[in-house]
This record gives structure tokens, C-alpha cells and sequence, in this order.
């Protein structure tokens, strides 16, 4: 057996925002994806994934039992399967901020959902929104609290445009120019990142006035700014409220930045070669770039492995 494959996501803007309704913009990244595979005979890492799944039908079997109105799986089918030795081939890098649980949830919402969503029916705001609240509400059992926006990018494979936590569509963003120069990249910190520990320190910085302040006034201001840039294609304001932006998250995010990228992270600002700024919920994992001439920022960053994710 082998399932479609799910891909991973990409976060452009409204990391830690989005919880305080800023605008948000997320794309599919091809480059990774995850498929449900069944095998008899199970390597170690297939046979984590199983076992994970296992505990994960456990939770979906909870979740039905306790909600009337959440939606019916075919569970018997599923842990049938997942007895038969079906677990999740993914090369979709765990802690990384790119989406590896969302895939697995939209794969799972895809093969054993009763009366699903499907892509090919008319998409409507109320649609999109019951979605990512059950995919909310499946993904949390991966790392507390989930928004639902991984797993329903990655179940769409559209862009999705967050206008506000009660307003979301599906959007197009401008073609990618393979002969430009600017790029957006990945940048690898060689280090992990887990989800709940930073959300649980933006959290605690959220009962402080100042931290509030800040987020409202500059943080969504310039997230917001960004996302409007990009969809529109404006690319010499995009990376005007990109300088900015960035210069708020290391002022403001720093226990969400690697120490040994604080000054990286500062030189480009000052040089204006890149600008960096959190992938995800940061603490490890990736950071992503923004760049108006990619060979510059080679040339700056060359001690660290880059993904081009995006041609202007």
C-alpha cells in the first residue's frame, strides 16, 4: 500500500502573529513530502512512526467520542491498517518548521474521514474554516496547541492567505521568475526546534504591556505589510517592510533566535544582503531568508547550507 503524497509547508509571514489575528501567508514546499506506506517487515524508523500512530488513532477515537460534531473516521479500518504495519514515509525533517505533522494529518483526514472536504468542491470561507479546525484539533495531539494551518496547506497544496483567525482563503501569489535574482531561502541551523517551549515563552511574554505594544504596533504592523507586498508583487516595498520586520524579531524574539545567529541575523540588516527571520516557531530548525540578490547572500552566508524556495 501506498498513499498519495502530502507536502510540507512553508510559513512566510504570521509566525506568533496569527495567535494575535495578524495576517499570515503559507505555501506548499514541494521540495519534502509524506505518504502513508504498509510494510511486513518494518525498518526502526517505519516501525517509531507505527507505534506513533498507534497512540495518534487512540486520540482521533477520544476526539469522536467526546464531540458530537467533530468528524467520523473510519477507525476500525484505520487501526487495521496500522496492525497491517502502516506507518509514515516522510522525508519531511521533523523540528524544523516546514510542516511534518501537518502532512501526516491531512493524510490521514484524506484516507479515513467520512463525508470529507474534498479539493475538487467549491472551497467557501466556512468550508476552509471547518477544516482547519479539525485539523486544529487532530494536530494538537502532536504538539499542544495547533492552529490547523499546516495540515490544511498541505491537504489543499494551495497558498492559503490568513486574513484573520475567523477569515482565510485559498490565494494565488505572483509566478516565480526563474532568471530573477532576489530569492526567499531556507537557512539550516543544524539544530532542532520543539513547538510548545517557545509558544509557551511568547505566551508569557504576552502579560507584558510592553511585549503587547510591540507586537501590535510593529510586530503585525510590518507582518501584515509583507504578506499585502507579496501577494501584490511589490517587491521593492516587500523588502522595505522586511528590514523592518526583521529588526523587530531580533529585538523582540531572541530566545526564539539560535544565540550563534544573533549576529548573522544582525549583519544582514546592516549590510542589506539578506534579512532573516523565523521559520516557524523558531528555536532551532530552519530560519528563512529573504534576498534581493542571491548570490550576495551565498557569498555572506557561506558557511551554512541554503534552499531556494522562491525565485523573484
Amino acid at each position: 500500500m501506498k498513499g498519495p503524497l502530502f507536502y510540507s509547508k512553508i510559513l512566510l509571514f504570521g509566525e506568533y502573529g496569527i495567535i494575535k489575528d495578524s495576517k499570515g501567508l503559507s505555501i506548499p514546499y514541494n521540495f519534502y513530502n509524506g505518504a502513508l506506506k504498509s510494510d511486513s517487515v518494518l525498518s526502526p524508523e517505519a516501525e517509531k512512526s507505527n507505534k506513533s500512530l498507534a497512540a495518534f488513532a487512540d486520540y482521533l477515537e477520544e476526539l469522536s467520542e467526546n464531540d458530537d460534531d467533530f468528524v467520523t473516521f473510519d477507525l476500525q479500518l484505520l487501526k487495521n491498517d496500522i496492525s497491517s504495519g502502516m506507518y509514515f514515509d516522510s522525508s519531511i525533517p521533523q523540528g524544523y518548521g516546514v510542516g511534518s505533522s501537518g502532512a501526516l494529518v491531512a493524510a490521514i483526514y484524506d484516507k479515513y474521514a467520512k463525508d470529507k472536504i474534498t479539493v475538487l468542491e467549491n472551497l467557501t470561507r466556512e468550508k476552509l474554516l471547518k477544516l482547519k479546525s479539525i485539523f486544529g484539533a487532530m494536530e494538537s495531539f502532536f504538539h499542544g496547541k495547533s492552529s490547523g494551518l499546516d495540515p490544511l496547506n498541505s491537504y489543499l497544496s494551495l497558498p492559503i492567505l490568513i486574513n484573520s483567525k475567523d477569515n482565510i482563503e485559498s490565494t494565488s501569489i505572483p509566478s516565480q521568475n526563474s532568471e530573477g535574482k532576489g530569492a526567499v531561502f531556507l537557512l539550516d541551523s543544524g539544530t532542532v526546534g520543539e513547538t510548545a517551549p517557545m509558544v509557551q515563552i511568547f505566551m508569557e511574554q504576552m502579560k507584558n504591556d510592553g511585549f503587547r505594544n510591540m507586537l501590535k504596533n510593529q510586530f503585525i504592523k510590518h507582518t501584515d505589510a509583507c504578506v499585502e507586498d507579496f501577494v501584490s508583487g511589490n517587491i521593492k516595498s516587500l523588502f522595505g517592510n522586511l528590514k523592518q520586520l526583521s529588526h523587530v524579531v531580533l529585538d523582540n524574539f531572541k530566545p526564539m533566535i539560535p544565540v550563534k545567529f544573533h549576529e548573522l541575523w544582525k549583519k544582514g540588516i546592516e549590510t542589506n544582503d539578506y534579512y532573516l527571520k523565523l521559520c516557524g516557531s523558531g528555536g532551532g530548525g530552519y530560519i528563512l531568508g529573504f534576498t534581493e540578490d542571491f548570490e550576495k547572500a551565498q557569498t555572506a552566508l557561506k558557511d551554512y547550507k541554503l534552499e531556494v524556495v522562491y525565485n523573484f
